[in-house]
């Protein structure tokens, strides 16, 4: 008897009775946009911009300094609010200023277009009844998502403000970075569920795509870490870390658990092996699945191994803008893709 399950067309129970191909659209128009999100914060973050704005102001903060007394004044306010100007910027200038002002007030502007682009045609399609009851939960659930994502951003950049930190902490971008990428792939699996094609899978497979999902989910979360701290910049050889195998500098830190968000060895120490555990993982999916006619797991090992190419390129490179901001776009391709196989997973058992 073959292990794999034929899973037939269905309509899912969330599906809506009507416009269910404009909802889907719109699901995969916000997956996109909180995409674009994801690399611009990456940039934000890469170029030290984060704390430009040293105000959190959700509605007047959508208008950028319009004269020369009111960029003097956010300059100003840079300069006496941010030890990161003092340390690393005491020589920039106002056209300095400018240009990292201009990252920091996109990254937050996208996210206003990005509630307005969900809030108003959820409101269209709750009072013409392009919803379903089933379906109504998430996407309440998501817009609550979406707000605590602006306070947490907020709460971030405050880390930086008034305090001794040079850039934002790093455990607080590593749970901004962690719940984008909860929205991204919930969106998308609200895409798949109401009217993607399901696949036939191995029953075997649910198991381990869970696993993969949760490896590539902590790897990520690993990632933003790294980038939070510049650990990226400070070990660039491979595969060993300054001539070492462990970094003896790795538990340097006291009391001990700081380590783990705030030693740059420790962090990319294990960012590097979380990676080697997801590519020996999706290797091995890969072969013990290969006799399906067409498998999401060779496809996501693929994937896996591109990152890990590109991962290694831009270490040893000293994280270059365009390399980190691809490694981590490729990155959220690859959550996507365990998403779907968690998916289909769950579709063979269930369904």
């Amino acid at each position: 008897m073959s292990e794999a399950v034929a899973i037939s067309a269905t309509v899912s129970p969330m599906a809506p009775a009507k416009g269910v191909g404009l909802v889907r659209a719109w699901l995969l128009l916000i997956a996109g946009m909180v995409y674009l999100m994801i690399l611009v914060g990456g940039a934000t973050r890469l170029t030290d911009s984060g704390l430009s704005i040293t105000e959190w102001q959700p509605l007047l903060g959508a208008i950028p300094p319009m004269s020369d007394a009111d960029w003097q004044d956010a300059f100003q306010k840079y300069q006496t609010m941010t030890a990161q100007f003092h340390v690393l910027n005491p020589n920039m200038d106002i056209e300095g200023f400018k240009a990292i002002y201009w990252w920091e007030w996109g990254h937050r502007q996208l996210g206003r277009v990005i509630g307005v682009a969900f809030a108003l045609p959820f409101l269209f399609f709750w009072l013409t009844g392009r919803t379903s009851k089933k379906l109504m939960p998430h996407l309440l659930a998501l817009f609550a998502l979406g707000g605590l994502q602006g306070l947490i951003g907020w709460w971030m950049v405050a880390s930086g403000v008034n305090s001794e930190l040079t850039s934002v902490a790093p455990y607080r971008l590593m749970t901004h970075f962690g719940l984008a990428l909860l929205i991204i792939a919930y969106c998308f699996w609200l895409w798949l569920e109401l009217g993607a094609e399901r696949r036939e899978l191995p029953v075997a497979a649910r198991p381990w795509a869970n696993a993969l999902i949760w490896v590539t989910g902590v790897q990520m979360l690993l990632g933003a870490l790294v980038a939070g701290l510049d650990a990226g910049r400070g070990f660039t050889d491979w595969p060993l870390m300054s001539g070492e195998v462990i970094p003896s500098t790795m538990w340097m830190l006291d009391p001990f658990w700081r380590n783990f968000f705030e030693n740059e060895a420790t962090t990319q120490f294990f960012h590097r092996l979380t990676a080697y555990a997801l590519l020996g993982t999706a290797l091995w999916c890969a072969w013990r699945f290969r006799a399906q006619h067409w498998s999401l797991f060779g496809l996501f090992a693929g994937l896996v191994g591109a990152q890990a190419v590109l991962g290694i390129a831009t270490l040893m490179r000293a994280a270059p803008l365009d390399m980190s901001l691809t490694h981590q776009g490729l990155g959220v391709i690859l959550v996507l893709a365990a998403t779907r196989l968690v998916w289909t997973s769950r579709a063979a058992v269930d369904g």
